[in-house]
């Protein structure tokens, strides 16, 4: 049992660190395709149709290499997971899917289809255990979108103000948890501090706007609240 632990304690620990520094070669080689798969997220959230489809080449390939070499080779922890085979051709499926929609100009669609991979790999990494710093990003993104989707609605009534606020509390709460959840590597990186601090200033302007029920700054706010994230995503996601 204390091995398990230790073990457990381990996995952890290096899971936080940052993908540099993962527990085992699955979640290294994941974490290394997921650096071009977030550029292809970005470029397909533009209009940049040349630069989107070259990015969802280069995150294919990863994704190939991936599949290839662990589909049949799972090392621990993933060796019990009978639904990791499943998992790796899913997520295959999705990029072939939005590089069909890239190609045709559809880079909207594209990126709503490729978000599919956060989660597939998300749940491929809950299912055994494996935290990394990518997962402290996906709940702040999870969040983050019923703040900016269901925001505006709620800020046409005043009302609508402080259920908002509670939300905008917990996103506030998961900002906190990127800088607390980040490796020390990353506390070192000037850049990755820097766009982190601007992630935290966005939601520290809403929320004081909602605090003072400025409903016209808060709506601007809203508005704000995406593109920091974004750019702290696309390098450090």
């Amino acid at each position: 049992m204390r091995k398990i632990l230790t073990l457990t304690a381990a996995l952890l620990s290096a899971a936080l660190a940052g993908p540099a520094f993962a527990a085992d070669p699955l979640t290294d080689a994941v974490q290394a395709a997921y650096a071009p798969y977030r550029a292809a997220l970005y470029l397909t959230n533009g209009k940049d149709q040349a630069e989107a489809a070259a990015a969802m080449n280069k995150a294919r390939q990863a994704w190939a290499d991936v599949a290839t070499r662990f589909a049949s080779a799972a090392p621990a922890p993933y060796q019990g997971d009978a639904q990791l085979p499943a998992t790796l051709a899913q997520v295959a499926t999705v990029y072939e899917k939005a590089a069909t929609q890239v190609q045709a100009g559809q880079l909207a669609p594209a990126h709503d289809t490729l978000e599919q991979v956060r989660d597939l790999l998300a749940g491929l990494r809950q299912r055994n255990g494996v935290v990394v710093f990518s997962d402290h990003m996906n709940a702040y993104h999870e969040e983050m979108e019923h703040v900016v989707v269901d925001g505006p609605q709620q800020l046409a009534d005043a009302a609508g103000a402080m259920p908002l606020l509670a939300r905008v509390g917990a996103l506030d709460y998961l900002a906190r948890r990127l800088r607390t959840q980040a490796s020390e590597a990353l506390r070192r990186d000037a850049e990755f501090t820097t766009l982190l601090g601007k992630v935290e200033e966005s939601v520290a302007t809403l929320k004081q706007a909602l605090i003072k029920q400025d409903l016209p700054a808060a709506r601007e706010a809203i508005g704000k609240i995406k593109q920091p994230y974004s750019r702290l995503f696309r390098k450090y996601g």
